[in-house]
């Protein structure tokens, strides 16, 4: 089980497929709200849950979906 202590700011986000997601701004309660300023999320905070999160390794934050379903489903911040 992850531990919302192991997820880090600025930690990178990818996808089962190694894809780039975004980068961790903080963890929100159940979900990772990822940086604004990122090149994957654009220019809005995005949220994505911890129940996304299939495992932390080497420093990045890996989910148990390709990047572009994590993108198709993650929602915006209002």
């Amino acid at each position: 089980m992850i531990q919302t202590s192991d997820i880090l700011e600025h930690m990178e986000v990818v996808g089962s497929d190694g894809g780039h997601v975004g980068r961790v701004d903080h963890v929100l309660g159940t979900d990772i709200e990822l940086a604004k300023m990122d090149f994957g999320s654009g220019m809005k905070h995005h949220l994505i849950p911890l129940t996304w999160v299939e495992q932390i390794i080497d420093q990045k934050v890996q989910l148990n979906m390709t990047k572009d379903a994590a993108k198709a489903a993650w929602r915006e911040r209002p």
